[in-house]
């Protein structure tokens, strides 16, 4: 008997009495027939292939019994009652009532649900932690805490979630930028509701629990309760620190231990928290989920962007309080306070200078190493940090981003816009001579003005035995004297100057340009040395004085005028 006419009389079988299936079996394995896997009306080599094709019957049979279909969403139910049930989603009408709080829902499985909220039940226990839910929804989200499963992905970052709201939360906030929660006191936009819950507070007074300190959230309120070092009652066995919460004993732990459990898989970097790691990760992604609103500018973390926005604003938060000066950034006043305690905490192991930053010393340190790695491509000067460099290149480019609000003057450095609004249009004058108490607009106008009285002439002449309290007045002697160096020269009348600071203000005398003008009498000139020895017509003040006859005089010129006679005739008188 063929193996063909075997299949064709094994099938006709089956279709007659389904009970012989065992004797199948039998009679295949006696006649080697490799039939392993039965269908009702077809035989397959393959179990998979048996599975799909009885979940084509299945799939075909719940086609047939879905026969009940909505007419709003084309959702289809095998049962009416499923139907009705499904048809209150699409409908206004809320008929089942909480009869604690009237609030309305449209299934009484909501209702259920919200019933626990006012009898505190939650039915759903974690196997692993004990957590307790009131939803089995709630408890199968947190069981992927435990897990570590993600399933929900971001299709523009690739972030992953354990929930699909979490999902879309992120997506609404980070990149479409939606705070569709506003606070309806002070109009402040928040992303998510639990933000402006906790928002609102600060609004009110509320007191969480009776006490005498008045808190906004209960989650102070239960830190507040453990301020005290007997309420805190998690201890480090290393170092006795005590602790409010356990999970902060945990991270603190880390310390000791220098447990890094938490990698990254790209570069192999450790971090003893897994938001520490999180935030390493967009160094290597590139993400800056953080958005400035105002020029589009993007960043990688939210406390980047809060400090770009005082850019915007002009927000100083952090003043000195010797001075007066206002900072952007708690750092650069810290750095900045050491200008008037004279701490220089950052020494250089060579020449045993000291520094007050430590960019500063990393410059310096690169001069002793003769380390200059960043060139310019226009004029191949090198520079030993990029900074220098960016900012060289400002000078070809002409570019002055740095704009004075008052006068419309425009800078190449930052520090240079600075400079220009304390000595032009600030009266204040925060540095003091320790020797008589002048003060000065600056520092750099402080240490020299020191040198008068110390005697200090730091400029020497290595070609001469000069010596100069002044680098430009070393200069001026370098050209005149042995001819080093290179003279500027005007245009228009051939004169020659030292610098090219001075040939700019001699040919503001050429174009008639007189841009500093008199607050008293309106008249104009080309300096602002020149405006300030004019203004002392308009004052009583006379801080001149001859060191012969005690005479006072309104100007240094008139002094020096005078003292000459002065000393002419008391010459004479002795003779």
């Amino acid at each position: 008997m063929g193996i063909e006419k075997v299949s064709h009389f094994l099938t006709m079988l089956f279709l007659h009495c389904h009970l012989l299936m065992a004797s199948f079996h039998w009679l295949a394995n006696c006649i080697n027939v490799i039939v392993h896997f039965v269908c009702v009306y077809v035989f397959f080599t393959e179990k998979d292939h048996l599975k799909a094709q009885r979940k084509g019957h299945t799939e075909e049979k719940r086609a047939h019994s879905r026969k009940y279909k909505c007419t709003d969403c084309g959702k289809c139910f095998r049962r009416n009652q499923d139907l009705k049930k499904h048809r209150q989603i699409h409908s206004s009408k809320k008929p089942f009532e909480c009869t604690v709080c009237s609030k309305r829902f449209r299934l009484s499985a909501y209702l259920t649900v919200h019933g626990r909220v006012h009898s505190g039940e939650k039915p759903y226990k974690c196997r692993v932690c004990s957590k307790v839910f009131s939803e089995f929804g709630n408890l199968r989200c947190h069981m992927r805490v435990h897990t570590g499963e993600k399933p929900y992905k971001c299709h523009r970052c690739d972030m992953a979630f354990n929930s699909s709201g979490n999902r879309n939360q992120h997506i609404r906030v980070v990149h479409m930028g939606q705070k569709r929660y506003r606070c309806s006191l002070c109009n402040k936009a928040f992303g998510k509701s639990g933000s402006l819950r906790r928002h609102m507070k600060v609004h009110s007074t509320w007191k969480p629990r009776a006490c005498d300190k008045a808190l906004s959230l209960s989650a102070r309120l239960k830190l507040q309760m453990r301020s005290d070092p007997g309420e805190k009652p998690f201890e480090c066995a290393v170092c006795s620190k005590r602790f409010a919460r356990g999970d902060h004993l945990v991270n603190h732990s880390r310390i000791h231990t220098g447990e890094k459990q938490h990698k990254c898989h790209v570069c192999e970097k450790a971090f003893r928290q897994s938001g520490h790691l999180k935030r390493h990760m967009r160094v290597h992604t590139g993400e800056r989920p953080y958005k400035c609103s105002v020029c589009n500018m993007a960043f990688s973390y939210s406390a980047n962007l809060k400090v770009h926005m005082r850019v915007h604003t002009g927000e100083k938060p952090f003043e000195c309080t010797v001075c007066g000066r206002r900072f952007s950034q708690s750092g650069p006043l810290h750095i900045h306070s050491r200008i008037h305690s004279g701490v220089k905490p950052y020494v250089c192991h060579v020449c045993r200078k000291q520094f007050a930053v430590s960019y500063t010393l990393h410059s310096h340190v690169a001069s002793h190493l003769g380390q200059k790695p960043y060139r310019c491509h226009d004029c191949d000067k090198t520079f030993s940090q990029k900074t220098n460099l960016n900012s060289h290149m400002r000078v070809h480019t002409g570019e002055k981003p740095y704009k004075c609000m008052v006068c419309d003057k425009s800078f190449s450095h930052s520090s240079h816009l600075e400079r220009h609004k304390r000595c032009m249009h600030s009266t204040r004058k925060p540095y003091y001579c320790p020797y008589c108490w002048s003060q000065f607009k600056t520092s750099s106008y402080l240490k020299r003005h020191v040198r008068v009285h110390s005697g200090a002439k730091p400029y020497s002449c290595s070609q001469c035995s000069s010596s100069f309290i002044l680098s430009e007045q070393l200069k001026m002697h370098m050209l005149k004297s042995h001819g080093e160096g290179t003279w500027f020269t005007c245009d228009i009348c051939w004169k020659k100057f030292g610098s090219k600071w001075y040939l700019k203000q001699h040919l503001l005398r050429h174009d008639d340009v007189k841009p500093y003008v008199c607050s008293d009498c309106s008249k104009r000139f080309c300096t602002a040395h020149e405006l300030k020895a004019h203004q002392t017509v308009h004052t009583d003040v006379k801080q001149f004085i001859c060191g012969l006859c005690d005479k006072c005089f309104t100007r240094k010129s008139s002094v020096k005028r005078h003292f000459k006679k002065c000393f002419k005739q008391r010459r004479s008188n002795c003779q």
